[in-house]
């Protein structure tokens, strides 16, 4: 199994199943910060701190998505172990709001989700 960074969107080899995968990601990527502005709003004990909550946690993990992780080119290139382990790290707290926020099921489906994309995304680039 090769493990190699995807590149540039435009510089990327497209096949069907990268495509696919592609779109997988982005929806996963939205799928992220909705579940992070679903557990803020469910979790906080006043109105104040649910809307802090729901509104600060999707932005912090987009600020670290457009930071380190962006397909186009992120802000700063980390080493491709720290990427993919950053990456994983960040669909886990999605699985996981999902999970503090009584849904689950819905949360184990999105991380495996996110386990199937991530593996294709550095192995089939």
């Amino acid at each position: 199994m090769r493990i190699s960074r995807p590149g540039p969107v435009s510089q990327r080899q497209w096949t069907p199943v990268t495509v696919v995968n592609g779109g997988l990601a982005f929806a996963l990527e939205l799928g992220l910060l909705a579940a992070l502005c679903y557990w803020g709003f469910r979790t906080g004990s006043s109105t104040v701190t649910r809307v802090l909550l729901g509104l600060g946690a999707p932005a912090l993990a987009a600020v670290v998505w457009g930071l380190f992780l962006a397909a186009g080119g992120p802000t700063f290139r980390l080493p491709l172990a720290a990427e993919i382990a950053l990456k994983l790290a960040v669909f886990a707290v999605g699985g996981l709001a999902l999970n503090a926020a009584g849904r689950p099921t819905l949360g184990l489906v999105f991380g495996a989700l996110a386990l199937v994309s991530v593996t294709v995304e550095y192995t089939l680039g």
